[in-house]
């Protein structure tokens, strides 16, 4: 019963940031997504539909890191890894979606990672 009851909550909390991030061509929405195992990061315009970069902890380039998780430290890392990836394809800001989760520990790590290399937000 609590676990439905948190589950719905934070589906409100996704629904009512989406209402108002929208991400175009010029500044797409940086949409995070954390797993018990995984961090994602998909930088989307809404508009065409379009995925137009991405980075997380599965991707080929991320393990030589070393083995990431979704942790702090490794938020830290994909926040970089997902800066550059954005930076590769022209661009430079972006609109933040924190997919409903609160702004702190990983997502605050992963926010001022992107932000320290070079992302406008």
């Amino acid at each position: 019963m609590q676990t439905q009851k948190k589950h719905r909550l934070k589906q409100l909390r996704q629904w009512r940031i989406r209402k108002k991030v929208v991400g175009s061509k010029d500044r797409p929405r940086m949409a995070v997504c954390f797993t018990g195992q995984h961090i994602y990061v998909q930088f989307i315009d809404d508009r065409a539909g379009q995925t137009l970069a991405a980075a997380s902890t599965r991707a080929k380039g991320a393990t030589a890191e070393g083995k990431l998780a979704a942790n702090v430290k490794s938020a830290k890392t994909i926040g970089g890894t997902a800066a550059r990836a954005a930076m590769d394809k022209g661009i430079k800001a972006v609109v933040f979606d924190r997919g409903g989760a609160l702004y702190h520990g990983k997502v605050k790590a992963l926010a001022d990672a992107a932000r320290e290399a070079g992302l406008k937000f």
